[in-house]
């Protein structure tokens, strides 16, 4: 499983001019299941992306370096599938997909991660499984953050 993890001050994802999901402070994350994934990568990517500790402790009297969770600070999460980040981009002017898991199985696990990050985490958005979707967003410092798990 791919993402790509932007802290943003806000966030939002519209489809043919209606919004699907939006947060304020926290993190707006791009995500890609590849063919190997399974419910169990799942769940080891979304634990990552709760503790993964990119926001500043200022707010609670630290130093300001990057030591809370989007749970520490009660931060959003709008997830949002990508299956452009499985891009290979090797063989010429047009990137291939077939790195990217097939529409049906990521689906399920992009469905999957967001009943999940329902359970465990109080301020879910989502975009819209493959719609052309429009994503704006204030990129927080900017962090921007690549992650595989697999």
């Amino acid at each position: 499983m791919i993402a790509v993890l932007q802290r943003v001050s806000m966030a939002r994802v519209e489809v043919a001019g209606r919004t699907t999901g939006e947060i304020g402070p926290g993190l707006l994350v791009l995500v890609c299941a590849e063919p190997t994934d399974t419910e169990a990568t799942a769940d080891k990517m979304l634990a990552k992306w709760l503790k993964l500790r990119i926001f500043s402790d200022l707010d609670v009297g630290g130093s300001g370096k990057m030591n809370r969770s989007v749970q520490d600070i009660n931060g959003g999460l709008l997830i949002v599938s990508q299956f452009t980040l499985a891009a290979d981009t090797a063989g010429g002017n047009r990137p291939s997909f077939s790195a990217a898991a097939p529409a049906e199985q990521g689906r399920r696990l992009y469905d999957y991660v967001l009943a999940s990050a329902r359970r465990l985490h109080p301020v879910v958005g989502q975009g819209e499984f493959g719609a052309d979707m429009q994503v704006t967003l204030v990129n927080d410092g900017p962090v921007t953050i690549p992650m595989r798990v697999g």
